[in-house]
């Protein structure tokens, strides 16, 4: 008994375990479904769309959210509760619900309303459906969602269609009615739909028929054929025009044919008569021709310029007027380089400021007065009257008519007010007027002041051989007086001007000269130059000072290197005797001692014959013009100079450029400028240095380049290097140089028409280069 009860005990209290695991599991099923309860209503609340359940019997389940999508203070508990007066639905709205939730509850047809809850700007869509399996057969579930942007953007996008509509159909009628024929192809570049015109034009049916049947308004193909413009406004993306004949109606019309490619990937077309432009500008330039055959007869002369300024038109009086070629004035010259070759030619007014002159003429192309008009007077005494003409098509006509005989005819009457009016008084030069039979008409005081004349005598207009005799005593040669009769019959007579200078007695210069006047008259004028002239004269002695210190100190070095040979060849001599052993054996020290007397005399020797050679360049005898091998004449120079550079233990280097070929000029000179740049050189590297001559050229210069990796030069140094004589400074060793070969080797380069610069710098050696043309 112990056992069994001890046994039932046993299952109870497994029962008991069991039972407590599932009520443990179902506790925590009931958490899990609670919180996705919660969960989904959460997302319910949120959505934007919210669902409202109507009962078969027409009761309703409203959530809050939905009642305030309708305006409603309280969700409303029935369909009749939609309508609350002055809030909710309106009647009409809620009446209309109500009859589609019934017809979805008997046919199961769903509905879609739109409603505006009352006093509320926004608009609510409402969708109806069954509810789901599950639930009743007679529920309805209604999808509430607030759709006022949606609605808003749909009643503007119908608005904006309308809009676009009605520009489409404006413009299809604006195509349809132009008289010009209009046409559109797809990207395969086939006619897909052409206007009424277009139909007229190819005389098909209908447009229909014309894109159907591939009717062209132009014939052929090819390069002229109709789709050559299309297919290039296509692939060049921009719009392309061409002008071809056509036949239209039985005529023959040119025609202006627009292709404008479109951004679908077609092309659309129209074309424009210019048929009747085409005969209207026939005419106009038949009516120009005869125009300007007819300007060709008249005695004025006429010249048309275009908008361009260019000469479009001048008639034979003009070319004759101003002298003009008509092979130069076929080039349509400018109306700006017609102006300077009829300065050239002396056709146009004396002025001092001609381009300002020009700039005023300019501006005849931009005035729109009719009675712009002036006159020229001509160098040569002639009168021009000029008329510009602005005519509508922007172009310039001038017409010029010679008026010489006239202003002859006036000049009798108005000489004695163009004669004042020219002459100016108050000038500073003085000023005398003689009339054609050499008495003295007009003068001013500077005139009268400077000869010292009387008032009373100079009021009887004397002859001016008599002002003449008055003169001549303050004239420093009282013979120059008569020169000044001359000048005044040459102007008056031949129309010459002539001047000259005259020196007073009194120490003063002046310049005078003779001007031919427009009236026949002459003007004598005197300007007074002393002080140019003294200091003219002071340059000329300061030059002429210096030319002869130049000549003194060149003839003094060139004497000097000539003595100074007499004893250099001596010292020579006995040292090469001492080094022979006429005198006995020396010491060996004593063969140091005669090795550095002789190499100090041949240095000395090759500094006199630099000296000389500066000294002597300008009275040399002149170069020869030859072909020279440039390689050869170089080679030459470094192999004579290889010893010395073998003795001080340089490293001499040549390097000629294959295409250094030869030049025009005189070898031995070139070969000493070689050999000078090379000495330099040498004494600038010194010991153990190194030393590149380098040889190229092009097919007009040649160039020689020497450069050393000696110390180099200080700026103040290379700026003096190719002075003669003129250099007293020290190298960047503190040495004094002692060569002169950069001056004699400019001096040769100059002389072959060539230039020479050198570039140092201190502690990197120097470079020189010689640039000098082959021919």
């Amino acid at each position: 008994m112990l056992i069994a009860a001890g046994v039932v005990l046993l299952l109870l209290i497994v029962g008991a375990v069991m039972a407590l695991q599932r009520g443990l599991a179902a506790q925590g099923a009931a958490a899990r479904e609670q919180r996705a309860r919660i969960e989904a209503q959460a997302l319910l609340s949120g959505a934007p769309m919210q669902a409202m359940l109507v009962r078969a019997d027409r009761r309703i389940e409203m959530p809050p959210r939905v009642a305030d999508l309708f305006g409603l203070v309280q969700p409303a508990t029935d369909l009749d509760g939609l309508n609350a007066g002055h809030c909710g639905l309106s009647s009409l709205d809620a009446g209309r619900l109500t009859s589609d939730v019934i017809a979805l509850q008997r046919s199961g047809r769903p509905f879609v309303r739109q409603v505006r809850p009352l006093g509320a700007s926004r608009t609510v869509t409402l969708r109806g459906e069954r509810a789901p399996l599950g639930m009743s057969s007679g529920d309805v579930v209604i999808w509430v969602n607030d759709a006022s942007e949606e609605h808003a953007e749909v009643e503007r996008l119908a608005g904006e269609e309308a809009r676009i509509r009605a520009a489409y159909d404006s413009l299809t009628g604006l195509i349809e009615a132009a008289p010009l024929p209009m046409w559109y192809r797809g990207a395969d570049l086939r006619l897909a739909m052409v206007n009424t015109a277009y139909v007229r034009a190819v005389e098909g049916s209908d447009a229909a028929d014309v894109v159907g049947r591939g009717l062209e308004l132009i014939e052929g193909s090819g390069q002229g054929g109709p789709l050559a413009g299309a297919t290039s406004a296509r692939d060049a993306d921009r719009p392309q025009v061409r002008t071809l004949p056509a036949t239209i109606g039985g005529a023959r019309r040119t025609l202006q044919l627009h292709d404008v490619p479109l951004p679908s990937g077609g092309v659309a077309g129209f074309a424009i008569d210019i048929e009747e432009l085409e005969q209207a500008q026939a005419r106009e330039k038949r009516y120009a021709d005869a125009q300007r055959a007819m300007l060709d007869r008249l005695s004025a002369g006429v010249a048309q310029f275009g908008r361009d300024r260019a000469l479009v038109f001048c008639n034979q009086p003009f070319r004759r007027m101003f002298a003009m070629r008509s092979e130069w004035l076929s080039d349509r010259p400018e109306f700006d380089r017609i102006l300077e070759r009829m300065r050239e030619a002396n056709r146009l007014p004396e002025v001092r400021d001609f381009p300002g002159w020009k700039s005023e003429r300019r501006d005849w192309f931009v005035r729109t007065d009719a009675e712009t008009e002036e006159t020229w007077h001509l160098p040569g005494g002639a009168y021009i009257r000029v008329v510009p003409q602005l005519l509508p098509d922007g172009s310039l006509l001038l017409i010029f008519e010679d008026r010489t005989e006239q202003v002859q005819l006036a000049s009798a009457r108005d000489t004695l007010l163009r004669v004042r009016t020219a002459t100016f008084d108050n000038l500073f030069e003085a000023l005398g007027v003689f009339a054609a039979d050499g008495r003295l008409q007009l003068w001013n005081n500077r005139f009268r002041a400077l000869w010292e004349l009387e008032e009373e005598f100079l009021s009887g207009h004397p002859r001016v051989g008599s002002v003449a005799e008055k003169i001549a005593p303050k004239l420093r040669t009282p013979g120059r007086a008569k020169l000044i009769t001359e000048l005044v019959r040459s102007a008056t007579t031949d129309r010459q001007q002539r001047g000259g200078r005259v020196a007073l007695a009194d120490g003063r210069h002046f310049e005078f000269a003779a001007v031919p006047l427009p009236d026949g008259n002459a003007l004598f004028t005197m300007l007074d130059i002393t002080d140019s002239r003294r200091a003219e004269q002071a340059l000329r002695d300061r030059a002429a000072a210096l030319e002869a210190a130049d000549k003194v100190k060149t003839a003094f070095v060139a004497n000097m290197s000539y003595e100074l040979r007499t004893p250099l060849t001596s010292i020579s001599g006995f040292a090469e005797m001492l080094q022979a052993g006429y005198a006995g054996k020396l010491p060996k020290q004593a063969d140091s001692y005669v090795d550095a007397i002789l190499e100090s005399v041949g240095r000395l020797g090759l500094l006199i014959d630099d000296v000389l050679d500066l000294t002597q360049r300008d009275d040399a005898a002149p170069l020869a013009r030859v072909d020279v091998d440039l390689a050869a004449t170089v080679e030459a120079a470094a192999e004579r100079l290889r010893s010395l550079a073998e003795q001080r233990r340089i490293n001499l280097v040549v390097d000629t450029a294959v295409y250094a070929g030869s030049m025009i000029g005189d070898a031995r000179r070139l070969q000493e400028l070689v050999e000078h740049l090379l000495r330099h050189a040498f004494d600038a590297a010194g010991a153990d240095g190194r030393v590149l001559l380098h040889v190229e050229g092009d097919t007009a210069r040649v160039r020689i380049v020497v450069s050393d990796d000696g110390p180099g030069l200080d700026a103040d140094a290379a700026r003096h290097a190719f002075d003669r004589f003129g250099w007293h400074g020290a190298d960047a060793r503190g040495e004094r140089p002692t060569d002169l070969g950069l001056p004699l080797a400019k001096q040769l380069a100059e002389a072959h028409g060539g230039s020479i610069s050198l570039v140092s710098e201190v502690g990197a050696g120097s470079l020189v280069t010689v640039d000098i043309p082959r021919r």
